[in-house]
Order: structure tokens, then C-alpha cells, then sequence
């Protein structure tokens, strides 16, 4: 399958429900869902390489599987929160869970890259998840419970200026400047991964802007070192309650996952299993063959 589908689920909120957007790709009856949820100003097609080779791989070993990447709510295709109060991790959760509803995966796996691994902590965490959300094996993406102050400053500088551009060349520059810790990509693979960031600015101009609603910065602003620790208290206690295999993903050069956190998560909770790709900070993108090869082991071997 070289495009995945669009498809939707309705998310109970307190105005009443709000349209998630989510790609699937691979056999959409399939009862084995391997579920992929991006980072905060990301959206699902980021995963397009690493969903074609693990849907690659399940074909050829005679595995039936569906590859599922939602774009969390205030993203992509998705819709706009009336109140920017919802866009914080316990609100994407019970999102999650409704998509997962929906899906009713027999086997759930879960790969979520920086705030999508946030996500996954909570659902893989809860003791008592319906059968459906039960997570068979967790793949973290350079995240873990404690996330450095300084690269929330840094992340701060940049979210809800979505700017404008002339050109999809000019919008992949402005993006490199801000995310060239993914680590090496060619031109052509990191235009890839820029062209779904980007839709029309709607002035009439052909101009282009970010995907994302700017109003996911204002939750974001009122982070203080004080809520921040309180976080990190409730996210360990979701990691200890863990039973998933699980593979935390690292950059070597991260600024957000600190080695003493990543030895942490190996020591405590699933025990999780942790490997480094060097010249790479905050995040491994996916794209790069040694870094699939990794996942698709995982999840599929």
C-alpha cells in the first residue's frame, strides 16, 4: 500500500465531541494494531516509512496487520479545540481510548515519539484498561517520565508560531532550523516529512502555514518547574504500572531524555530495554534504515 487511508473518530469533550483524524495503512480488518502517535507539533503521516516497512515485513511473513497513526486533536486533519484547556496529555489519552474503541485491536502495539510517548505512558499505565487498549509491546521515543526543563524553554521558543511561506522549500528551511536535532536526513527525506506540516494560509495569497492550531501553546506557557514535577510524579507512577515489553528509543545527543532518566526507565517499571542512535538528539525520525530495522525487529520478530 503505498497512500494510507483517512478515516475518524468522534472524541467526547466538554463542549460536547470533537473529530480525530487518524492514517491507516495495511489491512483494515486486521486485529493486530500497531498504533503510532507523533510528537506535539507533529501529525500521523510522519510515521509513512516506518508504517510501509513494518506493513512490508507483515507481508512477507504471512502477518496480518494494520498500522494506525492518528493525528491527535488540534493537528492535521484533525479539529480545533474550542478551549485550549483540552490540549494536554490526560484529555489525547482518553482520546486515544476512544480511537481504540473504535478499532477493537485484539493485539495493541504502541510506538509514540516525544508527547505521543507521554500518551502511551497513561494508557500502557492504567491497571484496569478494557481488553482493547491493552498494550502488548511499547515502543517510547526519546521520552521518558522526567522531561528536561531546558528543552521545554527551548520547545517554548518555537510552538504556535506557525508562520507563513511562499514555498514548501521555504517552509522545509524554517523547520530544519528548529528540528535539525532529528538528526541527518536528506533534502529529499526531510521535504517528505514537511509537506504533510503544511496547508494553505487561506488568504487568498498561495502562501502556506503550519498545520497546527497556535492555541497549543497557551497550556504549554503555563508549565511551571512546580506543575512540571507534579507531572513527572504521576507519569512514573504510570510507568511503574507498565507490563508491556518495551523498547525505549533514544537520541544519544537528546536534550529531553537525559541518560540518568533512561537508565531509570531500565531499571524500574517494564525494565524497558534502551537503545541509542548516535549524531541524533530530540528525535529519532524513523526514517533512517538502521532506525526502522529496529522498530520493525521489535514489534514484529
Amino acid at each position: 500500500m503505498l497512500e494510507p487511508t483517512l478515516e475518524f473518530v468522534n472524541c467526547p469533550d466538554a463542549q460536547g465531541s470533537h473529530r480525530m483524524a487518524y492514517w491507516q495503512w495495511g489491512e483494515p480488518a486486521s486485529s493486530h494494531v500497531v498504533l503510532c502517535v507523533h510528537g506535539l507539533t507533529r501529525q500521523g503521516r510522519d510515521f509513512d516509512v516506518l508504517a510501509q516497512a513494518l506493513c512490508q515485513r507483515a507481508a512477507d511473513t504471512g502477518q496480518s496487520l494494520r498500522v494506525v497513526c492518528p493525528d491527535v486533536v488540534g493537528r492535521g486533519q484533525s479539529d480545533w479545540l474550542k478551549d485550549p484547556s483540552g490540549y494536554q496529555i490526560p484529555f489525547y489519552a482518553a482520546d486515544m481510548l476512544a480511537l481504540l474503541q473504535q478499532l477493537q485491536p485484539g493485539t495493541l502495539d504502541w510506538l509514540g515519539t516525544s508527547m505521543g510517548g507521554l500518551i502511551g505512558m497513561v494508557v500502557a499505565g492504567l491497571p484496569e484498561a478494557p481488553a482493547f487498549a491493552k498494550v502488548r509491546r511499547l515502543v517510547l521515543n526519546d521520552v521518558g517520565p522526567v522531561i528536561e526543563w531546558q528543552a521545554l524553554q527551548r520547545i517554548g521558543q518555537y510552538l504556535g508560531k506557525t508562520g507563513a511561506f511562499a514555498t514548501e522549500q521555504l517552509a522545509a528551511d524554517a523547520l530544519w532550523a528548529v528540528a535539525s536535532s532529528f538528526g541527518p536526513h536528506t533534502p529529499a527525506q526531510w521535504l517528505a516529512l514537511t509537506r504533510p506540516m503544511l496547508k494553505p494560509l487561506g488568504d487568498g495569497s498561495g502562501r502556506l502555514t503550519l498545520h497546527y492550531d497556535p492555541a497549543l501553546a497557551e497550556p504549554f506557557k503555563a508549565v511551571t518547574p512546580e506543575s512540571a514535577a507534579q507531572g513527572e510524579a504521576l507519569l512514573w507512577q504510570a510507568y511503574d504500572q507498565i507490563t508491556a515489553s518495551t523498547l525505549l528509543v533514544r537520541g544519544a545527543d537528546s536534550d529531553l531524555l537525559s541518560p540518568g532518566t533512561a537508565r531509570a526507565m531500565t531499571q524500574r517499571g517494564p525494565q524497558a530495554r534502551l537503545l541509542e542512535f548516535a549524531g541524533v538528539g530530540h528525535a529519532p525520525t524513523f526514517v533512517a534504515p538502521d532506525q526502522v530495522q529496529a522498530v520493525v525487529s521489535f514489534l514484529l520478530e
